[in-house]
């Protein structure tokens, strides 16, 4: 029973140590060290963005249940024409347009290609089935509210990378938050 299981533990180090070796081709996380460093650097300064009075350019959103987390917003309609609409919740499914773009101003994705609620351009989702930085924000925004969202890495996609986006990516969202899907519906 030992020796079989030694056998077993063995073969498992040595799948371990095979997959974790690197072919010329694959990608490792030390690979991006510079773009890191570069997104570091430009949330930096992008938090420090002052409107012309001298007043921060970016509001601070640290959600209750994550404080170690935060995204920076920025609205560009007048807020008190919102105050009455409707907020999103956690577990709100909401209706909205976006663009998505790196920290070098290049799109990675929008919702102008997307049809999920009949409304070409309108993509539909639930705020706690979508990267952090999004959920922390749609809780903020109000129905027809427009911002800008900077979501840092580590409450957007973190280290994991596709082909739009770099592991260590800080991003940046034009959102408008069209609806709230049947948020005064009774639930079942």
């Amino acid at each position: 029973m030992k020796k079989s299981l030694l056998t077993l533990i063995m073969a498992a180090a040595a799948l371990s140590i095979q997959s974790c070796s690197h072919e010329d081709n694959d990608i490792k996380l030390s690979d991006y060290d510079e773009w890191r460093a570069e997104n570091d650097q430009w949330l930096k300064e992008i938090q420090n963005r002052k409107n012309p009075d001298g007043s921060p350019y970016y509001r601070t959103l640290i959600p209750v249940w994550n404080p170690g987390a935060f995204v920076l917003i920025h609205y560009f309609n007048d807020r008190l024409e919102t105050a009455g609409n409707l907020s999103p919740l956690y577990t709100s499914t909401v209706d909205v347009r976006y663009i998505g773009y790196n920290k070098n101003n290049e799109p990675f994705d929008s919702s102008t290609t997307i049809n999920t609620t009949g409304t070409p351009g309108v993509a539909r989702f639930r705020c706690n089935n979508v990267i952090q930085g999004w959920s922390i924000a749609m809780e903020d925004m109000r129905v027809g509210d427009t911002a800008e969202v900077v979501v840092p890495y580590n409450v957007g996609y973190g280290s994991s990378y596709s082909a739009a986006i770099k592991p260590y990516s800080n991003l940046r969202f034009n959102i408008r938050l069209v609806d709230i899907y049947r948020y005064e519906a009774a639930p079942y």
